[in-house]
């Protein structure tokens, strides 16, 4: 009995811990987001394919091997492939071949594809890094709404709560004639009110959960849920650093500036690749082929009956004596094929040698192939310098908009001081009947609007320094809350 009370018990505990939903911590969201985000996983493809061109490119130094075999059967005239004579049968042939080509020169166009095919990749991995800078500080801010929303529902939920202990008191108050039914029904609309807060404010919540949810790629939003505290706010002597430094920090650091410095270095590169057109191409080649043939042939062999037949040859001009002499008697005789093996060995060949291939005149194909590429490498220029300015501008826009945050969580914190003393005086003076439930609600909704400013103030400071703080240098995982 006390084992099957044991046993129950247990059941009874792992069901309730397995039944609670996880709590995702804001690392936890940033680190799942980087393995699982679906634009991550097609940045990470990309650096994949950039692999595959690098080791096409590699290939491009090795020889070329090819081997290739056919099969046939011929009836009626044909030639015999072994004997290269006419004749009417049906005969089985076989060829097999194999070659070997190499590049010896080709204008430099393999090493530049190499080169290339490097900076390609090097090119893939700064966006995909870009991505996980862009990916993680959504994250964050996605994380940070959530924890604003949830701080803005216990805002009016707590607010509430001391309404419906109003509309109590304010009955009693009621029912003993001191103020008038006026004011019960002002704090009972005041409460109406609350409550429609209340269900958009748990709307928001559940909202953001689901824009972080897909920015997790999970699937069960129901259940996903982040851990709440009071997060600080760390980073704040980077908004007293001099603009200048963060601007330099950004250059040296940021992926944008590095993905246009690649691209810039790929248009190059194939520019060095169009001019290799100019140059002639040298390749060498080697060859093996042979063949087989079950077809019979007609060869000679002398007569066994009459091996030799006497010819007259010439005759002697003073005399004119007939010269004559022995020649070999042959007859025709059908052999048949040799077997298989012999004739690869008998019929094979080699072939070797090189072959030069000039340009002269392409219809100006390579001409304007170079031109495009010169366009192409001004174009990257360009847009070089217009990531440097983008970079400064949005910096400076950055910073200022973090000074300002900064500015406006102060002031949140003044005005939220002043609306609590404001609402304290409010209540005080409600309770004893000096102002109306007017006045008192308009104060308390002006406390409860206070309250939720500072929310949003203190969030969105929080983020405008990790977005200055991703600008300096500080990697996505690196980020305190």
């Amino acid at each position: 009995m006390k084992k099957t009370t044991t046993l129950i018990t247990f059941l009874l505990l792992s069901i309730c811990v397995f039944g609670q939903s996880k709590k995702w911590t804001l690392r936890e969201c940033v680190e799942y987001a980087l393995e699982n985000n679906i634009s991550i996983q097609q940045s990470e493809l990309n650096v994949e394919n950039a692999e595959v061109d690098k080791l096409v490119a590699d290939g491009n130094f090795l020889p070329s091997l090819n081997a290739s075999s056919s099969i046939s059967e011929n009836t009626g005239l044909s030639f015999n492939p072994v004997t290269n004579n006419p004749q009417t049968t049906t005969f089985l042939s076989v060829t097999g071949r194999i070659n070997v080509g190499y590049t010896v020169f080709d204008g430099l166009r393999n090493l530049r594809q190499l080169q290339r095919a490097k900076l390609s990749r090097l090119a893939a991995e700064y966006n995909l890094e870009q991505m996980k800078d862009d990916i993680s500080l959504a994250v964050a801010n996605a994380f940070l709404e959530i924890i604003l929303n949830k701080e803005n529902l216990k805002v009016v939920e707590a607010q509430n709560e001391v309404t419906q202990k109003q509309i109590e008191q304010t009955r009693e108050l009621v029912d003993g004639g001191v103020i008038p039914r006026g004011d019960l029904l002002e704090i009972q609309a005041t409460n109406a009110n609350e409550q429609q807060r209340i269900v958009a404010a748990r709307n928001a919540v559940e909202i953001s959960k689901i824009s972080l949810a897909q920015l997790l790629a999970l699937q069960n939003y129901q259940e996903f849920d982040v851990v709440e505290g009071d997060y600080g706010i760390f980073g704040e002597e980077l908004v007293d650093t001099p603009v200048g430094a963060i601007v330099e920090g950004a250059e040296e650091n940021r992926f944008e500036i590095k993905i246009a410095e690649q691209n810039l270095a790929l248009a190059e590169k194939d520019l060095q690749l169009s001019r290799g057109a100019y140059y002639p191409t040298l390749s060498a080649f080697f060859g093996y082929d042979t063949r087989y043939t079950d077809a019979s042939s007609f060869q000679q062999f002398p007569d066994p009956n009459d091996p030799v037949t006497i010819r007259e040859i010439g005759f002697v001009q003073e005399t004119g004596q007939s010269v004559v002499g022995e020649f070999p008697n042959t007859i025709l005789r059908e052999v048949g094929a040799d077997p298989f093996i012999d004739q690869l060995y008998q019929n094979d060949g080699i072939g070797y040698g090189f072959s030069l291939n000039i340009p002269v005149f392409n219809g100006f194909a390579t001409r304007a192939s170079v031109k495009r590429s010169k366009i192409s490498v001004k174009r990257q220029q360009y847009l070089l310098e217009q990531a440097k300015l983008d970079l400064e501008s949005n910096i400076y826009q950055a910073y200022t908009t973090a000074t300002a945050a900064r500015e406006s969580y102060r002031a949140a914190l003044k005005a939220l001081e002043s609306q609590e003393l404001a609402y304290e005086y409010a209540e005080e003076r409600y309770s004893v009947g000096l102002i109306n439930a007017f006045d008192f609600s308009q104060s308390k909704l002006r406390y409860d609007n206070a309250l939720i400013e500072l929310n949003r103030s203190k969030y969105d400071y929080i983020f405008r320094i990790k977005v200055l703080e991703l600008f300096f240098g500080i990697e996505a995982t690196e980020l305190k809350f």
